[in-house]
């Protein structure tokens, strides 16, 4: 079995990226399907490997270079950055989002084509990223006006149009929950949600679920916005006018599509196990039953970029920040582990392997 080459990156320093990261790559099953190179600064991992008894780092300048036996090899992004300290852990600090930025930029990079290696269509230095945590607050803090990853690595790739999917593998199959609109307010939810933007996620869905996950006919199933999906219109007017009309058009074009489902009793009843993907018109229509299903085992995974990139479903947990040690404990690391997984899963499918 082909073995890709993943960067993953430390998130906010000050949360349990380093610690999720660390953990994953002396994982077995990870080991076993992708090697893995860290992103972000060499002084805090080593630090951090150091107090939490997860070393050794080995610091590199080619990802391709392997790291000796038993340690980890870390691409350095530099210091601190944004005037602060290395780390403090569970602080919000405007270093932590300025490293956190830098691995991430760093990483995407890599999977382009960085150190020369031609671009996305030549291959790039790496084969595909994994993310851990940052903190929203802390990359804004630190000038970034971006509300996450997602909108970020759109920008940096210049994809058109990309999706925001969550994956989970359950007892009842595979769980996966893409989103119509991701990181705005509620208020602005409804006029975001139009025919060209419910057609441009469920294209992008399927095709990266033929090419990435191996779904030859994808089958789609699309929530309504509103309670009841609208209720024959009583509770609003946004399925008949909206979503019913972009569901026609794409079922025209040969797309199995089915919908809208009112989300309550979709999730409830695990209708969603008749699917291979659910579309959800906001974040919290998703993706809390959808955490709330996957029990922390979910995948962040992020389709229509030119470059294989996926994060656990969790954030930064500060709270949790340092509490391991030398002897176990602290932050659980199935999450970062399955999402190194599936990104290792998509990166063969695009090497033919």
């Amino acid at each position: 079995m082909t073995r890709p080459l993943l960067a993953l990156t430390l998130g906010d320093p000050n949360g349990i990226g380093p610690e999720v990261v660390l953990k994953a790559a002396r994982d077995d099953r990870v080991r076993e399907a992708a090697r893995v190179v860290a992103v972000g600064s060499a002084t805090v991992l080593a630090d951090q490997a150091e107090r939490l008894g997860l070393g050794p780092v080995h610091a590199v300048q080619d990802p391709a270079v392997a790291a000796p036996p038993g340690a980890l090899a870390v691409l350095d992004t530099g210091g601190p950055g944004a005037g602060g300290a290395a780390y403090a852990w569970g602080e919000t600090t405007a270093a932590g989002g300025a490293q956190a930025m830098a691995a991430v930029a760093r990483a995407c990079d890599l999977c382009l084509g960085g150190l020369g290696a031609g671009g996305p269509e030549a291959g790039g230095a790496v084969d595909g990223m994994v993310t851990a945590p940052l903190s929203k607050e802390a990359i804004h803090l630190a000038g970034y006006d971006f509300p996450g990853h997602t909108e970020f690595l759109q920008a940096w790739t210049g994809a058109e149009t990309v999706v925001m999917v969550l994956a989970s593998e359950t007892e009842r199959g595979p769980l996966r929950v893409a989103l119509v609109t991701i990181h705005v307010p509620i208020s602005a939810v409804p006029r975001l949600v139009t025919r060209g933007r419910i057609a441009d996620v469920c294209r992008t869905l399927a095709a990266a679920l033929r090419r990435d996950l191996g779904v030859e006919t994808p089958r789609l199933a699309v929530l309504g916005l509103n309670p009841h999906a609208g209720d024959g219109g009583v509770i609003g007017g946004e399925e008949a006018a909206t979503i019913r009309p972009a569901l026609g058009a794409l079922r025209a074009d040969g797309l199995d599509v089915a919908g809208p489902f009112p989300a309550d009793a979709f999730f409830g009843r695990a209708a969603w196990s008749r699917f291979d993907a659910v579309v959800a018109m906001y974040h919290d229509q998703g993706l809390a039953p959808f955490k709330a299903i996957a029990q922390g085992a979910g995948v962040n995974v992020t389709l229509g970029l030119p470059i294989v990139r996926t994060s656990p479903d969790h954030g930064t947990a500060f709270d949790l920040a340092g509490r391991g040690g030398p002897q176990g404990g602290g932050a659980d690391p199935g999450s970062m582990v399955e999402a190194v997984l599936l990104a290792a899963q998509m990166a063969r499918r695009r090497m033919g392997g």
